[in-house]
């Protein structure tokens, strides 16, 4: 895991237990075969994950 991707995520989601379920579910899902939103030489499906949390593509709905 790249802790720069980790740090940057956390300026969005700060509470960890919610960073660590979204990032997981996006990493899933990339894993399954889903498309990267960002273009990145990294092949680690977390650390892409992280990476999209970090730049504000993967949200949290506050609402549900």
């Amino acid at each position: 895991m790249n802790d720069s991707y980790l740090e940057r995520a956390q300026e969005k989601i700060p509470d960890p237990r919610l960073l660590s379920i979204i990032a997981s579910r996006r990493a899933r899902q990339l894993a399954r075969g889903g498309r990267p939103m960002i273009k990145t030489n990294d092949q680690e499906f977390l650390d892409i994950a992280l990476l999209e949390i970090a730049e504000g593509l993967v949200v949290h709905d506050t609402d549900s």
